[in-house]
């Protein structure tokens, strides 16, 4: 690249606001080997999704790729046949080890949070995140899957950033998580 080019690219991304994310590692429905799920699913009715909800899983974390698509597995399993859910009801799901376990995926219809599912990307960070947070791993694998969703078109450029406590009656995503994402930029007060 010659100088011509290097101002180029710095006057479009100072100028225009073009900013790239980076991609997250994410680890596919066959990578982690997922069930099929019991119906097609359906697509949002907001796409790009105003808001993206976050919950915990009330578990012990995964550190290892290898425990984290094990995780994944029994949260399939058990949302499928506790809940007769017609797949796991989150869109993603975060690792300690810092990978993304694509769950419902991008453009689904989750299961996670009543009356927002058509409308939000639903990320379960696996673990207990009551009183401690997450690996810093996992915490930048969450920034990145937001921001990689806004530059993709998937998530809406103003989404508000909820804690799932703030539209439903539970703890989640524990109050550790929860203060954390208090201080990232389009968390919302309101929803």
């Amino acid at each position: 690249m010659d100088v011509r080019e290097v101002v180029l690219v710095f006057v479009c991304v100072f100028c225009f606001g073009i900013v790239t994310a980076n991609a997250p590692k994410i680890i596919d429905r066959s990578g982690w080997g997922a069930k099929s799920s019991s119906k097609p699913q359906q697509s949002l009715a907001q796409n790009p999704v105003p808001y993206v909800i976050i919950h915990h899983s009330v578990t012990e974390p995964c550190n290892d790729e290898a425990s984290c698509k094990r995780m994944v597995k029994v949260f399939q399993n058990d949302h499928m046949t506790r809940n007769h859910w017609d797949d796991i009801g989150y869109n993603f799901l975060i690792g300690g080890d810092g990978s993304v376990y694509e769950g419902r995926g991008w453009g689904k219809s989750g299961a996670h949070t009543r009356n927002y599912n058509n409308k939000s990307i639903g990320i379960c960070v696996i673990g207990n995140y009551q009183s401690t947070l997450p690996k810093k791993e996992a915490l930048d694998a969450l920034k990145d899957l937001i921001a990689w969703g806004v530059s993709q078109g998937q998530i809406n450029g103003n989404y508000k950033l909820l804690g799932h406590k703030q539209v439903a009656a539970s703890q989640s995503p524990g109050a550790a998580l929860y203060n954390e994402i208090k201080t990232w930029e389009h968390w919302s007060a309101s929803p």
